[in-house]
C-alpha cells in the first residue's frame, strides 16, 4: 500500500495515528528513502479531506520518533536509519555495527600515554594521575561518523610499553585485540548514559553543527573477577544512534 491509495477509516483508531502508521511502514519499506520528502500537510489534507491539525499531528509523531525532521518552509524529510543498541548487551562497536548490517570503521586513531583524572582513576581502580594507555578514535558506520570514542586501559592488563599499533585498531575491535594479544576477555561492565551538546571541535569531527545533541556514554568494562580493564567515553550522534531497554513488570 502506498500512502495515498486507500482511504483512512473512521473508528476507534484516530485518523492521525492511522496516517502516521502508514508513513512509518512506507519509510520502513524504502518507499520514502533517506533524504526524501514526505507529502506536505496541504497534500495530505487534500487527499484525505482531513483537518490540517490531523495531518500535522501525524507528521509530528514521526518526528518525535526520530524518523523524520520537520523544518519550517522546507517540509518533512526522512532521516537516516538510527542504530539501536540494547542496553543489556555488552559488545564492541564493530560487533554492534556488524550485527545490524553496517560496515564498521575507524578514523583519526591516536594512541598515547595519559595521566588519568579522578573520574577515570575511580573507574579503573587506580590512583589519580596514574599513567595509562589512551586510545582516541572516530567510529564510523558505512563510512559515516557515528561517534567519538576515548578509551583508557588499566595498566594491570596493558603495560605502557605495550601500546597497540594504530593500524591494528583500524581493522580490529579493541576487545578482539585485547583477547588475542593480551588474553584478556571482557565479560561484564556498567554504562552511564547522559545527554550533552557538542562543541565546535567535536561537531566538526562528527559532521554536525555545534550545539547538536549527542548521547554521552561512559562504560567501564571488566573481566570475570570484576577487575576493570577499560573505561571508555563514547559520544554518539543522537540523530543516528539510540539505546533500547527491555522492561518487565514485576
Amino acid at each position: 500500500m502506498t500512502w495515498d491509495k486507500a482511504d483512512l477509516q473512521l473508528g476507534e483508531i484516530p485518523l492521525w495515528v492511522q496516517l502516521a502508521e502508514r508513513f512509518r511502514e512506507e519509510i520502513g519499506r524504502g518507499v520514502f528513502p533517506e533524504g526524501s520528502d514526505l507529502p506536505s500537510e496541504a497534500q495530505i489534507v487534500a487527499r484525505f479531506n482531513i483537518s490540517r491539525a490531523t495531518a500535522r499531528n501525524a507528521l509530528n509523531r514521526l518526528a518525535s520518533e526520530g524518523l523524520v525532521v520537520r523544518r519550517s518552509g522546507k517540509g518533512t524529510t526522512v532521516l537516516p536509519t538510527r542504530v539501536e543498541q540494547p542496553l543489556n548487551l555488552l559488545s564492541s562497536f564493530s560487533e554492534d555495527m556488524n550485527s545490524r548490517g553496517f560496515e564498521p570503521g575507524y578514523k583519526e586513531i591516536a594512541v598515547s600515554v595519559d595521566r588519568v583524572d579522578q573520574y577515570v582513576a575511580d573507574a579503573l581502580g587506580v590512583d589519580l594521575g596514574t599513567e595509562v594507555i589512551r586510545i582516541e578514535r572516530l567510529l564510523l558506520a558505512n563510512h559515516v561518523a557515528m561517534a567519538h570514542s576515548t578509551s583508557w586501559l588499566s595498566p594491570a592488563f596493558v603495560a605502557l610499553d605495550q601500546l597497540p599499533m594504530a593500524q591494528k585498531l583500524g581493522s580490529n575491535p579493541l576487545y578482539v585485540w585485547l583477547e588475542h594479544t593480551r588474553a584478556v576477555k571482557i565479560t561484564q561492565g556498567t554504562e552511564i548514559i547522559a545527554a550533552k551538546v557538542v562543541d565546535a571541535t567535536l561537531g566538526k569531527q562528527l559532521g554536525v553543527p555545534a550545539g547538536s545533541a549527542v548521547l554521552d556514554a561512559r562504560r567501564t568494562a571488566r573481566v570475570e573477577d570484576g577487575r576493570a580493564v577499560e573505561h571508555v567515553q563514547r559520544q554518539y550522534r543522537a540523530d543516528l544512534y539510540r539505546y533500547r531497554i527491555e522492561l518487565v513488570r514485576p
